[in-house]
């Protein structure tokens, strides 16, 4: 079955308002294959993807699987064709337990479901594809990682044979991430499809046997991944060559001279459990500390902690020897901390709302007067911040939620580095984009500590990690178990350590 066409879409449009998100695009994948999908933010793999999964129409083309011509109205009618996704953007109710989500929109699932079936079946797969989630947590209680996986299960559960993946490694060791290639080689070997949708080159390379490459709505071409490289994919995507090496600092870090100092600190998470037990580190004057680990581990309660957004039950905090009130986000951002989130457009920015009135969520009160805000003050600086990170938007009244990720994340730091912070939290700031916005984003946070500002890095992208951090932490079920200074890290320790094995 391996030369056996599975999905056929040809001649594909999809147009929007101003836009040309698809234009005339082939896709032609096999049974039997990884076949990865590759292309920036604004390419079209999306709206490709939503096509083939029936949440768009075509504006033009066709699309067949196995062979024969179809038409979806639905994403009912996807899934009956034996098609699922898990999208970048998660559809899960947040109320709603994990077990809960996973058998939603089963056709035999009702307020009578016997729940603990589907849990111990939530269990089974959570087990045997190594995504560790607690089939009883609420979503709501769940990191965006943790989501991540929920959704995966979703599908898994439903036993789709033709299964769409958007960055499905993003929270995985590399351990985990080898084990779940076999599991993806393991289904292909049986017949089944796999569309791989990462902006990992690496593991594209490693897992998937041809990639499809667009660019700007278009075709760029299709190329056997044996006879391509990381640098040619990268090039295809971005249209200009790019750099993957370890990141030269142009100023030093002075690690001595500590900026941010968090002593003993201990903090439960949404359910009241314990997330953080006595962690303890600091961050030097222009250092770049990275936190490496398995998502779930105490990390995302660690940056609400240190950002004053979560407060914690022992220890202190201080920037420069002053210091935070626990729980106060007020406290934090006057001693000079700036805060930029795992979850951009829920957390970090208020996605209804326009660019403008993000870029001054932090500082209206010194741009307003008897409690009214000058809207030419606010407009004034928005016009400039959007120059100075280069954010594409048709303009600053634009609601935030319909720019592109990487343009997202430019304005969420934009609005944090203009406030110049002495220290920057930076959660998981590459999650979801394409090589050329992972180059932008990791070059602003080089420039930011250049310039003395202390940042912690907290990434589940080891690579991410090794490339920018001066020193490396491992959190693992919410301690610090281990530090190792960047240039003398070993991988293989590190991702050992992360699953919680000592070396």
């Amino acid at each position: 079955m391996g030369l056996e066409s599975a999905i056929k879409m040809t001649g594909i449009v999809k147009k929007f308002p101003g836009v040309v998100a698809n234009d005339h695009v082939n896709l032609d994948i096999n049974f039997g294959e990884v076949h990865a999908l590759l292309g920036e933010n604004g390419a079209g793999k999306s709206t490709l993807s939503n096509i083939l999964t029936g949440l768009y129409r075509p504006d033009d083309g066709t699309v067949e699987v196995a062979g024969a011509k179809v038409e979806f109205n639905s994403p009912r009618d996807a899934l009956n064709a034996g098609i699922g996704m898990v999208h970048q953007h998660f559809r899960l109710v947040s109320t709603f337990t994990v077990a809960e989500n996973v058998v939603l929109g089963e056709s035999d699932s009702s307020i009578f479901m016997d729940q603990k079936a589907v849990a111990a079946r939530v269990k089974e797969l959570s087990d045997r594809y190594g995504l560790a989630v607690d089939p009883s947590a609420r979503i709501w209680q769940l990191s965006v990682g943790e989501q991540q996986r929920v959704e995966i299960l979703k599908v898994l559960y439903r036993g789709a044979r033709v299964l769409i993946l958007d960055e499905p490694t993003a929270v995985l060791t590399p351990i985990e991430t080898t084990e779940l290639f076999k599991t993806l080689r393991a289904m292909v070997a049986e017949g089944r499809t796999v569309i791989f949708i990462s902006h990992k080159l690496d593991e594209v390379m490693a897992v998937s046997d041809r990639v499809t490459v667009l660019r700007g709505g278009r075709n760029v071409g299709t190329v056997n991944t044996r006879e391509s490289s990381t640098r040619d994919l990268a090039s295809l995507m971005v249209g200009r060559s790019v750099e993957f090496n370890r990141v030269q600092r142009a100023v030093p870090a002075e690690a001595r001279s500590v900026v941010l100092n968090v002593s003993d600190i201990s903090a439960h998470d949404d359910r009241g459990r314990v997330a953080l037990q006595s962690i303890s580190l600091t961050v030097g004057r222009g250092e770049i500390v990275g936190i490496a680990g398995v998502a779930g581990n105490g990390q995302r309660e660690l940056a609400e902690v240190i950002s004053g957004m979560r407060p914690m039950t022992s220890g202190t905090i201080s920037v420069q020897g002053e210091n935070v009130q626990s729980g106060k986000a007020r406290s934090a951002i006057a001693k000079g901390i700036a805060h930029v989130p795992e979850d951009r457009l829920h957390t970090g920015l208020a996605s209804s709302h326009s660019v403008e009135d993000n870029l001054a969520l932090k500082n209206y009160r010194t741009m307003s007067r008897f409690r009214i805000l000058k809207r030419q003050s606010i407009r004034a600086q928005s016009t400039d911040l959007i120059e100075r990170y280069d954010i594409k938007t048709p303009g600053s009244h634009t609601p935030v939620r319909l720019l592109s990720g990487g343009n997202v994340q430019k304005v969420l730091l934009a609005r944090e580095f203009s406030a110049l912070p002495k220290v920057l939290i930076a959660a998981s700031p590459t999650r979801g984009l394409d090589v050329g916005a992972i180059e932008i984003v990791r070059e602003r946070l080089v420039q930011a500590a250049d310039s003395g500002v202390g940042v912690l890095l907290i990434s589940e992208d080891l690579d991410e990690i090794m490339s920018l951090a001066d020193r490396i932490l491992v959190m693992y079920e919410g301690r610090i178990v281990d530090e190792v200074p960047a240039d003398r890290a070993d991988r293989e320790r590190i991702g050992l350590t992360m699953g919680g094995i000592k070396v």
